[in-house]
Order: structure tokens, then C-alpha cells, then sequence
């Protein structure tokens, strides 16, 4: 039987773990180039039943950002994001504030002051056979 010295068995670890790092370093450089930073964003967004939102209500929708708007005409919504930059609006009493440029909308989503050129973009709402609201920002 042969015996392995001090310094041979040294060796022999060091080179374990200088191969364990290599292929764990390996094993991260494969998962760095599978990664998809660009993950598609939600586009629909179930808003419940339309009872929930009665005649002539202006709902705002913290989680899309949007307000959902319920007229005699039927229901509409506007994007709660500038048209300058895309900051999130704030909701006022005269209509809609930009907090990073002062932009101002009205309650219709026109621009009112700018530096903001375009009126605050519509989103599509979609009501079902079982009177349920899809909200679509696409």
C-alpha cells in the first residue's frame, strides 16, 4: 500500500478545488448568458365585474397606472404616464399633474401646460358576455 505525503496531498487538493471553482464559475458564466433581461410586461389587466365602477365614476388604477373612466357612452381609460418622459401622473382636482415636469392634463387627458405635447394616451377596455372589464395597454 502506498501512502500519500503531506505535500501530494495538498497538491491533490488544491487541484479539486481549482477544478470545483472552474466549473462553478463555468455553471455561472451559462446561466449570466441564458439570462432575458427584456421579459414581456403584463398588457392585460382583469378589472372585475363593471358593476364595481358605477355611472359617471373616475377610478384610478394604482397597479396599471390608469384611470378608468365609466360615462353614459360606456367605459374608457387613459394611461396615467406623461407623454414628456414617462413619469406617473398624480391625480388633482383640476385633472392630472406631472411631478418631474409640471406638466398638466385635464380630466380628458388634454394638455393644459406643458412641457408635455401630446394628450395622455387611451387604453382599451374590453367588457365580456359576463360583464367583466379587461383593461389592455397594447
Amino acid at each position: 500500500m502506498s501512502y500519500l505525503s503531506r505535500r501530494d496531498f495538498l497538491k491533490l487538493a488544491r487541484n479539486g478545488f481549482l477544478y470545483l471553482s472552474g466549473a462553478l464559475a463555468f455553471v455561472g458564466f451559462l446561466r449570466f448568458l441564458d439570462y432575458d433581461p427584456n421579459l414581456a410586461p403584463k398588457t392585460e389587466f382583469d378589472l372585475g365585474s363593471a358593476e364595481k365602477y358605477p355611472l359617471g365614476s373616475r377610478t384610478v388604477l394604482d397597479e396599471i397606472p390608469a384611470i378608468l373612466i365609466h360615462a353614459e357612452s360606456g367605459f374608457s381609460a387613459l394611461s396615467l404616464i406623461c407623454t414628456h418622459l414617462g413619469c406617473t401622473l398624480e391625480s388633482n382636482v383640476d385633472g392630472f399633474a406631472c411631478p418631474c415636469h409640471n406638466s398638466r392634463f385635464d380630466t380628458e387627458g388634454r394638455v393644459t401646460h406643458g412641457p408635455a405635447a401630446k394628450p395622455l394616451n387611451p387604453l382599451r377596455i374590453e367588457v365580456t358576455e359576463d360583464n367583466l372589464l379587461t383593461l389592455h395597454t397594447d
